[in-house]
């Protein structure tokens, strides 16, 4: 078990910070002056990070931490935080770990004890969910499907059969593939295809699957999907308060012979006559 108060400790701490995702006003009061206060920042990728900093006059360092080498700068980070370094985590937009490196890291330093606090702000999947006109909740966040189509269809069948809404993100230049491929597994559901959310160009646009591949071609940028859950299956199988003997005994005191009774009990049962005829005569 690992309990932690993080305002009630000294230990060190790994802060993981939500950035804009579009618009820089989004950028919350505690953010900036956490990323101003930490020894430094690790981020996704310091070319779009710098440009932050730069417009929140932030001058603290920043070091790379991205999928590609995870194995070099995780160890670093953890030792500098036993050296008792405060370090900020960052991804070019969002939370970390959220579609975006961070949730190794985070793990290695649950695993060494120290604090792993959360600084709040923009989050995409959220705001798509509220805007969509789709039940909020229960709802999945599913993230990136595979890129592979044949690998992308057995996720989304797997998906099918969920009756929550479902959150995907996707890349503007596999929009409309994904879209034919939800259309052939979902079915036309109701969707909300949300793109470059906070920006200026953001675009949220609500339909049936069918309804929104007739627009997506010339649709660009960060997108979000917000799918309508599967509606639940309504069983056609009938319970019965007797057995298969009783039954055929119910039909042959109506009258019936007991062909007849046999036959027509396979019918309203949905059963075969062999499968009647050897439960009743116990063959």
């Amino acid at each position: 078990m690992n309990r932690q108060k993080s305002f009630e400790n000294q230990l060190p701490t790994l802060y993981i910070v939500a950035t804009p995702i579009g618009n820089l006003s989004e950028m919350t009061y505690r953010a900036v002056e956490i990323l101003k206060s930490v020894d430094y920042i690790a981020a996704e990728d310091t070319r779009n990070t710098i440009k932050l900093l730069n417009h929140f006059e932030i001058s603290t360092k920043l070091v790379s931490h991205h999928e590609h080498n995870l194995s070099i700068a995780i160890p670093k980070i953890i030792q500098d935080l036993k050296d008792g370094c405060q370090i900020a985590l960052v991804s070019d937009a969002g939370y970390p770990a959220i579609s975006d490196p961070g949730y190794e890291l985070v793990k290695e330093v649950i695993k060494e004890g120290m604090n792993v606090v959360p600084i709040s702000g923009a989050n995409a999947c959220l705001d798509a969910l509220v805007v969509s006109g789709i039940a909020p909740q229960p709802f999945t966040f599913y993230g990136f499907l595979d890129r592979n189509d044949k690998k992308k269809k057995k996720e989304l069948e797997n998906l099918k059969n969920k009756q929550e809404t479902i959150i995907f993100y996707e890349a503007p230049h596999r929009i409309k593939k994904t879209l034919k491929l939800m259309l052939d597994v979902f079915g036309n559901r109701n969707i909300a295809l949300c793109r470059e959310l906070t920006k200026k160009h953001e675009e949220i646009n609500r339909g049936t699957i069918a309804e929104i591949l007739d627009v997506v071609d010339d649709m660009k940028g960060e997108m979000v999907l917000v799918v309508e859950g599967g509606q639940e299956e309504i069983s056609d199988e009938i319970t019965f308060n007797q057995t298969i003997e009783e039954h055929v005994e119910e039909y042959i005191q109506m009258g019936m012979t007991t062909k007849d009774a046999i036959k027509e009990v396979a019918k309203v049962r949905k059963l075969s006559k062999n499968q009647v005829y050897n439960e009743y005569h116990k063959k």
